[in-house]
């Protein structure tokens, strides 16, 4: 069973999340902030990490520099960022330090979002 951590400060999007990644048979945790995330990341090893780009403190791209920092396998666990900030450079910076997909969530259903991400678990 391949395991998602979903770092989301938006509760109800991320139990949104949650749920349409389970119902799929996906093993998922969340967090809120950098710091959670990071703790995760390390606690559970993820197979994958979707990542909101606008976090309360630091943001995503803060969350990816300290991801590809980390030793071991986990630095290269792969992120699809997800936000509705859509800012050419974010998104250049967050390719750049090796995300996958850079998805605007307006543009994107739920299940579009899950359908995205399932080669990245394959």
């Amino acid at each position: 069973m391949s395991k998602i951590l979903i770092v989301e400060d938006e509760e109800t999007l991320a139990q949104m999340y949650k749920e349409i990644f389970e119902k799929e048979g996906f093993s998922v945790s969340s967090a809120a902030d950098v710091e959670e995330a990071l703790e995760k990341a390390q606690e559970i090893n993820p197979d994958l990490i979707l990542l909101d780009i606008l976090l309360p403190g630091e943001t995503g791209i803060s969350f990816l520099l300290k991801l590809r920092r980390l030793d071991g396998k986990i630095s290269e666990t792969p992120v699809v960022a997800f936000s509705n900030y859509d800012d050419k450079e974010s998104k250049e910076e967050a390719l750049r330090l090796g995300a996958k997909e850079y998805l605007i969530k307006t543009d994107n259903t739920p299940q579009e979002v899950l359908e995205k991400v399932k080669p990245y678990l394959e």
